[in-house]
C-alpha cells in the first residue's frame, strides 16, 4: 500500500502556520517514503513549500482573488477559475486527507476533495468553525496552549506516524542564495561584520512595538556588536520602516519589499540574531536555523512563539496579556517592553 498511497495535506495559510506544518510533512514522508503527497495551499505561503523534497505536487488556491472576482464585473472569469480548481482537486482519489488548518475554509476543501479517510480534530478546538463535521476520522480535541507545531504532530500520532526530529528542510535553492548575495552587495553589506536582522512589522496593531524604540535598539545593537543592521519586511512595511530608520544615528540596510520568502530565508540563514514581532518571518527565521528573539504582546508565545530551545521571547508581565485582540486603546503590553529588556535578551542569545 505504501507504494501507491495518495495523501493530501491541507494547510492553506498563513506563512507561520504553513511553516509549523513542515515537520509534519517530513514525518509523513519518512513514514511513507514512496507515497504520492500533495499539499493544498494559498498564495501567501505558496513559495515556502514549492520545491520541497517531501512533496510530489502543490495545489494552489487563489481563493481571495477568485472570490473578489465573483463580486465584480469579472464574475464569469472567477467562476470559471473556481470550477477548474475544484475539477483539479477532485481528479485524485486520496487515501488520506489531513486538515491541519481546522477552519471552515480548509474543511470545505476537504469536503470537495475525494478521499477515503478525512482527518482532523474533533469538536472542542478553539476557533475550529465547525470543521469537525466534515471529517470521518476525528482526533480528540487538545488544548490550544500546546504549541501549534506540536498540535499538528498530535494529528499524525493518532495515525501511528511519529516525528523523530523537528526538521523543516526549506527548499531555498542556490539561485535564491545567489540573488541574495547580489542584493546584499548592492546595499553595501560589510562582510566582516555580524548580521542582526530586525523584522518590526505585523498585521495586528497590538503586535507592534514602538518605532522609536526599534530605532534606539538598532543603534545600540550597531554600537555594541559592530553589526550589519538589516531591516526586513514587505512592500506595505516600507513606510513604517523608513520612520524607524529616521530615529537612527547609525547606518543600516533596508530590504523591505525587496525579498521573496526564499531569499528572506537565505538571509536568515546568514543572520546571527533575528529580532521580530509575532509574524510569519519569525517562524521563517526558526526554520532557517537562526537565533530568534520574538517580541510578544497580545498573543501567546506558548501557542505560536519561536519553536525550539535556541530562541527567546520578550513580553511584559501584565494580567491582560495574552488577550488575542487585534486592537487596543493602550497597547500597554507592548508599551511596557523597554529597549533595555530587549538588549538584555539579545545578550543571552549571543551567549547561548
Amino acid at each position: 500500500m505504501n507504494k501507491n498511497i495518495k495523501i493530501l495535506i491541507i494547510k492553506m495559510s498563513a506563512i507561520g502556520d504553513v511553516i509549523h506544518t513542515l515537520p509534519a510533512l517530513n514525518a509523513i514522508r519518512s513514514h511513507f517514503p514512496k507515497a504520492h503527497i500533495t499539499w493544498l495551499v494559498e498564495e501567501a505561503a505558496f513559495d515556502i513549500i514549492l520545491g520541497h523534497r517531501g512533496l510530489d505536487r502543490v495545489l494552489l488556491s487563489k481563493r481571495k482573488k477568485w472570490v473578489k472576482q465573483l463580486f465584480s464585473l469579472s464574475f464569469f472569469q472567477g467562476a470559471k477559475k473556481i470550477y477548474r480548481f475544484i475539477k483539479e482537486l477532485r481528479k485524485t482519489n486520496y487515501d488520506i486527507i489531513i486538515d491541519f488548518q481546522g477552519l471552515f475554509k480548509s474543511a470545505i476543501m476537504l469536503a470537495l476533495a475525494r478521499g477515503e479517510k478525512k482527518i482532523g480534530f474533533d469538536k472542542g478546538m478553539e476557533h475550529a468553525e465547525y470543521s469537525h463535521i466534515f471529517y470521518n476520522y476525528r482526533i480528540p480535541a487538545v488544548s490550544m496552549e500546546i504549541h501549534a507545531l506540536k498540535r499538528g504532530l498530535i494529528l499524525l500520532e493518532s495515525l501511528g506516524i511519529f516525528c523523530k526530529k523537528i526538521e523543516y528542510n526549506l527548499a531555498i535553492g542556490g539561485k535564491n542564495r545567489i540573488n541574495l548575495e547580489k542584493l546584499l552587495k548592492s546595499k553595501g553589506l560589510e562582510q566582516d561584520r555580524m548580521i542582526i536582522c530586525i523584522n518590526p512589522e505585523a498585521t495586528w496593531e497590538t503586535k507592534l512595538w514602538s518605532n522609536k524604540k526599534f530605532g534606539e535598539l538598532a543603534d545600540r545593537l550597531f554600537e555594541k556588536f559592530n553589526a550589519n543592521i538589516i531591516y526586513t519586511g514587505s512592500k506595505s512595511d516600507i513606510k513604517s520602516i523608513l520612520e524607524i530608520i529616521s530615529f537612527m544615528e547609525n547606518p543600516c540596510i533596508n530590504l523591505a519589499g525587496l525579498t521573496t520568502l526564499k531569499t528572506l530565508a537565505a538571509l536568515y540563514e546568514k543572520t546571527d540574531v533575528l529580532i521580530t514581532t509575532d509574524t510569519g518571518p519569525m517562524h521563517l527565521g526558526v526554520a532557517s536555523a537562526t537565533k530568534v528573539l520574538g517580541i510578544f504582546g497580545s498573543t501567546s508565545s506558548l501557542r505560536t512563539g519561536p519553536y525550539g530551545e535556541n530562541h527567546k521571547v520578550v513580553k511584559a508581565d501584565i494580567l491582560c496579556s495574552p488577550c488575542f485582540k487585534k486592537r487596543c486603546h493602550t497597547k500597554e503590553c507592548m508599551e511596557m517592553i523597554s529597549v533595555d529588556h530587549v538588549m538584555g535578551t539579545v545578550d543571552k542569545l549571543m551567549m547561548g
